[in-house]
């Protein structure tokens, strides 16, 4: 049997293995880019903010996750939130926590560049006529932020999907866990992650053509 017949012959016998590791996958990216959005716009206004000793603590917290190794945090998180929670934590659970703290730091910093490019002009303009500084960022700057924003967070959800691969290594249900699956089932290592890779590229294909189309949009607007 040829190398391509074993990977036909692995897509007609385990096609729903990697479809439900497919859906898995977009499952955990979902989750994680929508909370780490939110989280990591709590961590990007705190860290515009004007209280100093908060500004250092969240320095100190983008620096950790961004220095260290995502895969290490994943073990951190797996660790440590079944130990200080009195409560019983699934796997699943404990991975996406991981993921989505670990993406927060970078998409704070994709927020937190949006809000720079906007001209501090308008800034000023607000605060002078006599708007408070949350009605102010609320209303006049993450507003106008979001054109520059839109791109960056399309390719942080990129990054989150190929990310989630490294959820296999706690058997979490997604993609590169569907590889594991039909492998140990059928030794042919080869075709197996073969199959997981092609799904990957014409995922993130199709998702950096969007993103490069949302990109020209706003360029001609």
């Amino acid at each position: 049997m040829t190398f391509f017949q074993q990977i036909l012959k692995l897509l007609q016998t385990y096609s729903d293995i990697y479809l439900r590791g497919f859906f898995g996958t977009i499952r955990l990216s979902v989750i994680t880019m929508c909370l780490a959005v939110v989280l990591g716009t709590l961590v990007s206004l705190a860290k515009n903010g004007k209280s100093r000793l908060l500004k250092g603590v969240i320095n100190v917290y983008i620096e950790i996750l961004r220095g260290t190794p995502p895969l290490l945090q994943l073990y951190f998180f797996w660790i440590l939130l079944p130990k200080v929670l009195p409560f019983e934590l699934s796997d699943t659970v404990c991975i996406l926590t991981a993921l989505i703290v670990n993406a927060s730091a970078y998409v704070a910093e994709v927020i937190r560049a949006g809000i720079q490019a906007v001209d501090p002009g308008q800034r000023e303009a607000a605060l002078s006529l006599g708007m408070s500084e949350r009605n102010m960022m609320m209303r006049i700057i993450l507003p106008q932020a979001i054109r520059s924003i839109l791109p960056a967070m399309g390719n942080e959800f990129i990054n989150i999907i190929k990310g989630t691969s490294l959820a296999s290594v706690f058997f979490i249900n997604e993609l590169t866990t569907s590889y594991r699956t039909v492998q140990s089932a059928t030794f042919l290592a080869l075709p197996s992650i073969m199959i997981a890779g092609m799904i990957y590229l014409v995922l993130n294909y199709v998702l950096s053509r969007g993103v490069a189309a949302v990109e020209r949009r706003l360029a001609v607007d």
